[in-house]
């Protein structure tokens, strides 16, 4: 049988589409899913700094059309913007020389769908290099992250991991303006409801007093600093750490934003010294039925069964767990217990969550992944996969929507599918699936 596979979506958290220097893989939330998640994009931008800005609209003679439409939304915002507290001093500084940025817009309108092999994604998320920095991270803030830990109670390695996806320990925090960024998508209204909360709660950041507005410098998409925070989310968890009176996640000094990000982990309940995941090995004839994300149970119980950690020894019981198989029926299994849970709080696709918890292994101290991969497997293309979301609602399997995401849904529908064909009930799209649904 032709491996199945995991079709990785990458793409930030409020829904942007895919750059070359992101590690961030999500099929794209809706908009109260993205309320719940730090990140969004760790690629860097060119600098948008005022000197380097055409003439505002208030000195331009001649504004275009789209900029004379986005002063008269300004207009009414900055209303809306006083209703919610914002003084007329913070939204002076915080607009002045803002314009309307086209650059922005056709960054959130190219969102061309491509997928990218989880073995791949791994491969780049816990390379050599990625793992030899981290290390060196690790020793070169010891006592910052010592400290973190010990207050908030989670384990040092992944808040280093969560720093090295999202910006590279901080090489690519972003630089574009915050400001004018959300102004832009919130004006262009696709997403504008999402977009000005965003902007409300940059605003108040400003006021508060923690960065200046051009300071305030991240994503396209309004995530910024060190890990990547929404202005949502820095508002509810973002912390000052140093003691210096400013929650600063944009300079150089890491300290504040790593401890916001132990201090996001702790929120959604971490457990310290409980793993994320463990590589595991399973048992001839093993149900992969079982192999889903309801179905706990002790590692004792697991064992039971002939689940065993990769070295052959039973799983320690670090907590009930279900078993986890990012590449289907072929290619490494993982025993995943309620950590891996909180770091999806971060991230909802689980090639990121593996890619943090087998960056912190690696950063800590252990091996790579012992399992091949079906390295060398097409996957589905984004049409393909609403083909065959098509096909499966024909075939009378539910599955919410045509969507080209392969969520908790589809993979339902996938496993009655395979059940009633007599095919191992693995759950994951691939090329077989797509040649049964077709009869071929």
């Amino acid at each position: 049988m032709i491996p199945t596979v995991l079709a990785v979506f990458i793409a930030t958290a409020a829904g942007a589409g895919p750059v070359e220097q992101s590690l961030r893989p999500e099929a794209r939330p809706t908009v109260a899913d993205v309320t719940d998640v730090i990140a969004a994009n760790s690629a860097v931008a060119l600098s948008l700094r005022p000197a380097s800005r055409p003439p505002t609209l208030a000195t331009s003679s001649r504004a275009s059309p789209v900029q004379a439409d986005f002063a008269r939304w300004l207009a009414g915002f900055r209303a809306r913007a006083r209703a919610q507290g914002i003084r007329d001093d913070v939204l002076a500084r915080a607009f002045s020389d803002v314009r309307y940025n086209d650059e922005v817009i056709a960054k959130d309108r190219n969102q061309s769908e491509f997928t990218k092999q989880i073995w791949d994604y791994l491969d780049s998320a816990a390379s050599p290099v990625r793992v030899r920095n981290g290390k060196a991270a690790l020793r070169r803030h010891a006592r910052t992250l010592r400290a973190i830990e010990q207050h908030y109670g989670v384990d040092r390695e992944v808040v280093v991991a969560i720093w090295g996806l999202e910006s590279t320990y901080g090489e690519r925090r972003g630089q574009r303006d915050v400001v004018e960024s959300l102004a832009t998508l919130a004006h262009d209204g696709r997403r504008g409801a999402f977009f000005e909360k965003q902007l409300i709660a940059a605003l108040k950041i400003l006021q508060s007093g923690d960065v200046a507005p051009r300071d305030m410098t991240g994503s396209w998409a309004g995530a910024m600093g060190h890990t990547q925070f929404i202005p949502t989310s820095y508002e509810a968890y973002a912390v000052d750490f140093d003691g210096d009176g400013r929650r600063d996640i944009w300079s150089d000094d890491p300290t504040d934003a790593l401890a916001s990000t132990a201090a996001y982990l702790a929120r959604f309940g971490w457990t310290k010294g409980q793993p994320w995941g463990v590589e595991v090995q399973l048992p001839r004839g093993f149900k992969h039925s079982l192999a889903r994300r309801d179905v706990k149970r002790m590692p004792s119980e697991w064992a039971a069964t002939g689940v065993r950690g990769i070295d052959g020894r039973p799983v320690p019981d670090h907590g009930r767990a279900s078993i986890l198989l990012p590449a289907g029926a072929e290619g490494a299994a993982f025993m995943i217990f309620d950590n891996f849970k909180v770091i999806e709080r971060y991230n909802k696709a689980d090639a990121y969550v593996i890619g943090v918890g087998h960056l912190a292994d690696r950063i800590a101290g252990g091996p790579p992944i012992q399992a091949s991969w079906p390295r060398g497997y097409k996957p589905l293309s984004f049409a393909q996969r609403k083909d065959m979301q098509r096909r499966l609602r024909r075939n009378g399997f539910d599955v919410e929507k045509i969507d080209g995401i392969i969520g908790p849904n589809t993979v339902s529908a996938i496993r009655a599918f395979q059940v009633s064909r007599g095919i191992t009930p693995d759950g994951y799209a691939s090329e077989t699936l797509m040649r049964t649904l077709r009869g071929r």
